[in-house]
């Protein structure tokens, strides 16, 4: 059984994340490229974002009993898989996980347009994968 406050806890801490790049990002690109304190709000909290929903998919596969695949991009085709998120939006969450991974890692240079752009674009995708999991909350 799934944890219901845990799980509403994470859900918050992805909603205050994504709230705080809202608040600091600015429109244009160029702008962003100038502003180290946006760059820097920015990556933590998407850091921060989508490493809470990697936690609650390994949560919410574990607490289900299904197994936790070794890779973060597994986890949500995993939960696709299980039909509790749709495949498109486990790709994409899949995807995101890669910048998780270079950030967490420092595996090469940040791409500062590309993080402008998944901060301008993707946050959705971190909000409908809580809202997906919130309205299966029993």
């Amino acid at each position: 059984m799934v944890d219901k406050t845990l799980v509403a806890g994470r859900i918050a801490a992805v909603r205050d994340a994504t709230a705080r790049i809202r608040s600091v990002l600015p429109a244009s690109v160029e702008t962003f490229l100038e502003d180290r304190t946006a760059r820097e709000i920015t990556i933590l909290n998407l850091f921060v974002a989508i490493q809470t929903c990697i936690d609650l998919a390994s949560h919410w596969l574990a607490d289900e009993g299904w197994a936790v695949p070794d890779t973060f991009g597994a986890m949500f085709i995993s939960l696709a898989d299980h039909g509790v998120i749709e495949r498109p939006l486990a790709s994409r969450l899949a995807s995101a996980s890669g910048l998780r991974n270079l950030v967490a890692h420092q595996y090469g240079i940040v791409d500062w347009r590309r993080v402008h752009e998944m901060a301008s674009k993707d946050l959705r995708d971190l909000e409908a994968f809580c809202a997906a999991l919130a309205s299966r909350i029993p």
